[in-house]
């Protein structure tokens, strides 16, 4: 073909602009920095720095705002991160392309090619733009990336049968931007290119998807707003109390300040973000890699996960799971590509050189075959796929070939055992014909061997005679009708069947009549083992799995049953998803396990009517036509050896060994980290309360103040800091997955957590205020009675640490081992504690007292009474202890 000339070529490049799929991002980074400065808690720190500045506490501010500038950083990073997913869409563009320019072919960008370009391809090539095929041989393409079916589409040029040239979906005269060749050669005229392919409507879906807010996100917002409102009021009513006292309104001012600062839980943002990223990396030595922060803890609250079949839930690998060769049937065990793999029949272990009708119809299977498989000590320069687990072959061609030559293989059989068997002719497949017929000749025999595979219809059409044990006899009506019969039970369980026959013959004109039938090969790509235990946990977990493929109905209703999805025989299609509304999908997409034939807009509406009904949605997916609706998901969840680039980057979540039992920890690490953050968020809060009732309620009692400014920020900083972060290491439940999933509008203070806080932080002011009164009555003086309220208040928060580690907060049922990085934490705070009051360098800083004797046994008592008294009824009562946060909750 002569194809556009050069002239030509940049005229339309000029008026429609380069080939690409997406465009760049939308966000300037340094508006994505900016937008890290505008939660709610981070303002109140930054003026609380400010404000500490002044004061002339430049270490306060200096801490205060590092903390603030860190956790800009973190969430920059994620965010900017996320803003990729659209530039990832140009890597799947191929970046140069063969064209006919001025009658010559020649090498060009793909970026350059225009609409009305004709492109070479060949075996291996990756598509560059969607376009019409105008000529070719023997063409195959695999587009997986888009429909989601693991089988090699077969590829015809364009002719008037297939109506008006169009880039819809489904076309097989049509090459698709994106996918690849994967047989024979072709000639195509570009059609569309940039967005207004395939490739490039994925991506417009992509840009119109905005990442909504996480649970954890909304309910820390919500507390940072209420800690502001607090905070204003303590200040007036601390800066009040003390005026009305006569108390110099100066230094009621500043007391006012230091008061609503120590309210402030200044390290909650950062241990927040501590926790979830310690969570991150245990994640990811457990092969679960996190793109963005915040999907951890929403992870755990996943209501629903939506799964892509191929790839996700099946290996990507058809595999032959069925033989039938004369009067047997055979199953074989292995799936994919593994080595390993054992042949029965009639229930018991078989060996297949036992059996040679068998090992004749495995022949053939090899014969004819384009396809190949390597060990790992063989040359793999032609191996198209690496090897993606130990143990298993090395492979190129077509996956159904590959089924074929890798069952062989599992009963000795490959293709270097028939060295001497020199190919003559072939006759391709095509869909006209529906067979393969390859004629090979044996060194030093003068006829010819015809091998033949095709659909079970056309191959019996040509057969006249059966090989069985005792020979080869006639094909009766009856033998046919049985033949049949066994083709009918595999396709009802969702299996692709193959039939295949030989003959020897003089020529080849006569080698395709008369043949001899050798029985049947059933395959399908199966679910992975792993996949079937990770959704029964997810269902014990309450976590409702649903399967969204491109494949047939048939199929994906037999993977779902073989993988156990709950309503696996409920099965909706594409067609019958259109004819839905919105609201009528919201109430369907309850009642079906499986959604079959779905395109990328039809996945995308699937997961928009579950996450309307209330759910939180985790979609998992591979393929280019699942990167929209993991990206619309709550959580996008990616395969990282077989998924590609631009759904790596929409998911929040990449699994670097595919493997569903990955997911299943991960969603259990999910709920373990918003367990560990309900712990010391309760820890921090009722500390803080506690801080501020010691002083107001001293204030209104009239008691001298209670504690100065430096000793109250002494105290956020031994007990704000390392305690609460260690808290957040606590290890999972053993019965975590054993609960349903918390509601995503719940408090982040249900089950009595507020009560719990409020009464604790309470009790901790009236234990210091009592070590307080309790000293100064008995020593005269202030000095010894401030430390001794120093000393009480921070022995109680440490104490208290440990009651957050259950639910109940029962000092008598805490696994005080569990956690040695808390006992660790504490041990230092308390000797960093002890420092400020027996060292007279760091007892002058702080204005403290050495402690001994009566002073010393009242402040400790006074730490240790209210949870000793409030544990000893579980002495009584048998509690049994559960141990998870959730467990209070319904």
């Amino acid at each position: 073909m002569i194809g556009l000339s050069s002239e030509e070529a940049a005229r339309r490049l000029a008026q429609q602009g380069e080939n690409l799929t997406a465009p760049p991002p939308r966000s300037h980074p340094w508006r994505i920095l900016l937008r890290q400065f505008t939660d709610v808690m981070v303002m109140i720190l930054l003026a609380a720095a400010g404000i500490s500045a002044w004061m002339g506490e430049y270490t306060d501010a200096a801490t205060i705002g590092v903390i603030v500038v860190l956790n800009a950083l973190l969430g920059f990073v994620q965010e900017y991160r996320t803003e990729q997913t659209l530039l990832a869409l140009r890597s799947m563009s191929a970046p140069t392309a063969k064209v006919y320019r001025d009658g010559k072919a020649v090498t060009v960008d793909a970026a350059k090619l225009v609409t009305g370009d004709v492109i070479l391809l060949e075996a291996g090539d990756r598509v560059p733009a969607d376009a019409v095929i105008c000529g070719g041989h023997h063409m195959t393409a695999e587009e997986s990336i888009l429909t989601g079916e693991s089988c090699a589409v077969e590829k015809h040029p364009h002719s008037p049968a297939h109506g008006e040239i169009s880039n819809k979906t489904g076309r097989e005269d049509i090459l698709y931007a994106g996918t690849a060749l994967t047989g024979g050669t072709a000639e195509a005229k570009i059609i569309a290119t940039g967005k207004a392919t395939q490739m490039g409507q994925i991506s417009a879906m992509l840009s119109e998807i905005t990442q909504g807010e996480t649970p954890l996100q909304k309910r820390l917002a919500e507390l940072g707003k209420t800690v502001a409102v607090l905070c204003g009021v303590v200040c007036i009513l601390v800066f009040g109390a003390g005026v009305l006292r006569g108390e110099p309104v100066g230094e009621m001012f500043l007391t006012g300040i230091t008061v609503a600062i120590a309210a402030i839980p200044e390290g909650l943002p950062a241990t927040v973000t501590i926790a979830l990223a310690l969570a991150v990396r245990r994640m990811l030595r457990r092969k679960a890699l996190v793109n963005r922060l915040h999907a951890v803890e929403t992870l755990g609250c996943t209501t629903v996960i939506c799964s892509d079949k191929t790839g996700t839930i099946t290996e990507n690998k058809m595999t032959v799971s069925h033989i039938s060769a004369g009067e047997d049937t055979f199953t074989l065990s292995g799936t994919g590509w593994q080595k390993s793999g054992a042949l029965t029949c009639d229930g018991g272990r078989c060996n297949p050189r036992s059996k040679p009708v068998l090992q004749t119809l495995l022949r053939c299977a090899v014969l004819c075959n384009h396809g190949m498989i390597q060990s790992d000590t063989q040359n793999t320069s032609r191996s198209r796929e690496a090897r993606k687990e130990p143990g298993e072959w090395q492979v190129s061609g077509d996956p159904t070939e590959i089924a074929l030559l890798v069952a062989a293989a599992k009963c000795s059989i490959t293709a270097d055992g028939f060295s001497r068997m020199q190919k003559a002719d072939e006759i391709p497949f095509d869909s006209e014909s529906r067979c393969m017929t390859v004629f090979y000749r044996e060194q030093g025999h003068t006829k010819l061997l015809a091998c033949r595979k095709g659909a079970p219809d056309v191959i019996l059409k040509d057969c006249g005679f059966i090989m069985e044990s005792k020979g080869i006899i006639p094909l009766t009506p009856q033998k046919r009708a049985q033949i049949l019969q066994q083709t009918e039970a595999y396709a009802e369980q969702a299996l692709r069947v193959l039939a295949f026959a030989e003959k020897e013959s003089e020529t080849t004109e006569n080698g395709t009549s008369g043949m001899v039938f050798l029985g049947l090969m059933a395959m399908m790509d199966p679910p992975r083992e792993q996949a079937k235990a990770a959704i029964a946990k997810c269902v014990r977990a309450g976590i409702q799995v649903k399967m969204l493929t491109g494949d047939h109905a048939k199929t994906a209703a037999a993977v779902a049953k073989q993988a156990g999805i709950p309503k696996g025989e409920q099965v909706m299609t594409g067609a019958e998803l259109d004819a839905l509304t919105d609201k009528e999908l919201e109430r369907a997409v309850q009642q079906y396990g499986v959604f079959a034939r779905v395109t990328p807009a039809h996945k995308l509406r699937l997961v928009r009517a579950c996450k309307k009904q209330g759910h939180i949605v985790t979609m998992t997916g591979d393929g280019v036509n699942d990167a929209p609706a993991v990206k619309e998901a709550n959580i996008g969840v990616a395969m990282g050896i077989t998924g590609t680039d631009v759904t790596r980057q929409a998911a929040d979540i990449v699994l670097l060994d595919d493997r569903f039992d990955t997911l299943t920890a991960a969603v259990e690490q999910g709920r373990t980290v918003y367990a560990n953050i309900r712990r010391f968020v309760r820890y921090l809060l009722a500390c803080n309360i506690g801080e501020v009732l010691t002083m107001l309620l001293g204030i209104l009692m009239g008691m001298p103040m209670i504690l100065l400014p430096t000793q109250i920020l002494l105290v956020n900083l031994l007990t704000d800091g390392l305690p609460a972060i260690a808290l957040s290491l606590e290890p999972p439940h053993k019965r975590i997955m054993q609960k349903p999933p918390r509601r995503a509008e719940e408090s982040f203070f249900a089950g009595g957590l507020l009560s719990r806080i409020v009464f604790r932080g309470i009790f901790i002011a009236l234990s210091t205020l009592g070590s307080f009164s309790t000293v100064l009555r008995l020593s005269g003086s202030v000095e010894m009675a401030r430390t001794a309220a120093l000393v009480t208040l921070i022995a109680s928060q440490l104490i208290h640490v440990f009651e957050c580690k259950t639910e109940d907060g029962n000092l008598f049922s805490v696994p005080w081992c569990s956690n040695p990085a808390l006992i660790g934490a504490v041990l230092l705070s308390g000797g960093i504690a002890a420092s400020a009051v027996c060292l007279p360098p760091v007892a002058r800083l702080f204005d403290t007292v050495m402690l001994s004797g009566t002073p010393l046994l009242i402040s400790l008592l006074f730490s240790f009474g209210v949870p000793l008294a409030a544990a000893i009824p579980s002495l009584f009562g048998g509690y049994s202890h559960d141990g998870d946060e959730g467990s209070a909750r319904s």
